[in-house]
């Protein structure tokens, strides 16, 4: 396996969706190419930090916003 193959089997990979034999190839693959467990590792960051941002997506985002610009954009509004 390549390293631009790794890339196109990564989400299958996680996902535990990838056959048997490619599951094998792309983990031989990843215990010889360390840039490629780079790779692996920051998807694997990407997924979660996207997950953590929306933990219920029926609950809205908690956002902070400082009242000196609430306060800006409802000035700015009146004005217009």
């Amino acid at each position: 396996m390549k390293c631009r193959e790794f890339v196109e089997f990564v989400m299958e990979y996680l996902d535990g969706t990838l056959g048997e034999s490619e599951r094998r190839v792309f983990e031989d693959h990843v215990g010889l190419c360390p840039p490629c467990v780079n790779y692996l590792n920051s998807y694997k960051a990407t997924i979660a930090a996207s997950k953590s941002l929306c933990d219920d997506p029926k609950e809205p985002a908690e956002v902070s916003v400082p009242e000196d610009l609430i306060n800006a954009i409802l000035a700015a509004r009146a004005k217009s």
